[in-house]
């Protein structure tokens, strides 16, 4: 069973919990391998490499559920997912937030947009009414069944309103009973520095990518944000991003060969088999087969 009263304590904690995003069985089990504490499950991420579309609201609920189903069996992490809007009105998402804390997540997080709606660094974004939201907030913390299930609130204003509106959005929001706030999308330093100042809740910022590549928000390290008052940071595009990234070059260095006379040989491409077995919990399997299989 996931600890969800370890992961409140690392969210409301004065260190930065970083949550990289993760979207399959590979990046779950590089992120637990690497020392991660939590993650992130990417909505994005989801979408992308599962239906092949941009995060734009393609992905249904009962597919996201699935998705992060298996991602929580395979992970000894406790893992935040991404609930989107949370697929309707307050009565929706009463029964989707029950939905995703029986299925085992530590967090869930909706957000203000209308339906569908775009990714926090697309153009064209809009947003509810703050009280339609705040509605959602309060059935979400009603239908939880577990204190220690969070429910993590985002505001996509800061590109329909700007930062007074976001803080007001956020604090009306942590009334409700949010217990993460989610400031999507800032486009400076200072203004995250001014919402972390300005709300009643653990703020938390995306950093997107994660590495040279920046989004919306300016590229700061953790203890850059964790200055400026931020107590999470997502980072929702980096694991993807790399693995596209991944996936080009050995097919780029693959074409070459197809008309060769002789195979070319790049490990540094390439995780030997082993290691891909080793990683994706084959000695476990080997255990239960050899206990139960005569």
């Amino acid at each position: 069973m996931v600890d969800r009263s370890k992961f409140r304590q690392m969210v409301e904690s004065p260190e930065i919990l970083v949550l990289p995003g993760v979207y399959n069985g590979f990046s779950m089990r590089l992120v637990e391998r690497a020392g991660y504490k939590a993650a992130a499950i990417t909505g994005a991420g989801l979408s992308e490499s599962l239906l092949g579309w941009a995060d734009r609201g393609i992905l249904t609920y009962d597919e996201n559920l699935r998705a992060c189903s298996a991602l929580v069996e395979c992970s000894g992490i406790p893992l935040l997912a991404d609930a989107d809007t949370g697929y309707g009105n307050a009565l929706n998402v009463h029964f989707v937030a029950r939905a995703f804390e029986k299925a085992g997540l530590a967090a869930i997080s909706i957000e203000d947009q209308v339906w569908p709606k775009r990714c926090g660094h697309m153009e064209g974004k809009r947003v509810i009414p703050a009280q339609e939201m705040a509605d959602k907030v309060k059935s979400a913390v009603d239908a939880r069944r577990d204190p220690d299930f969070m429910i993590r609130a985002r505001t996509d204003a800061a590109a329909t309103d700007g930062i007074p509106e976001v803080i007001d959005r956020l604090n009306l929001y942590a009334e409700a009973g949010a217990d993460i706030l989610f400031a999507d999308a800032l486009l400076s330093a200072e203004d995250i520095r001014t919402v972390a100042r300005n709300v009643t809740r653990p703020l938390a910022v995306n950093m997107g990518f994660g590495l040279m590549e920046r989004g919306t928000t300016p590229l700061l390290t953790p203890k850059q944000l964790q200055d400026l008052g931020a107590r999470t940071v997502s980072y929702a595009r980096m694991l993807s991003s790399a693995a596209l990234r991944g996936m080009m070059n050995a097919l780029e260095a693959f074409a070459p060969t197809i008309q060769a006379e002789q195979p070319t040989h790049r490990p540094d491409l390439l995780i030997s088999f082993k290691e891909l077995n080793e990683l994706m919990g084959a000695a476990t399997l080997d255990a239960i087969e050899n206990k139960f299989v005569t």
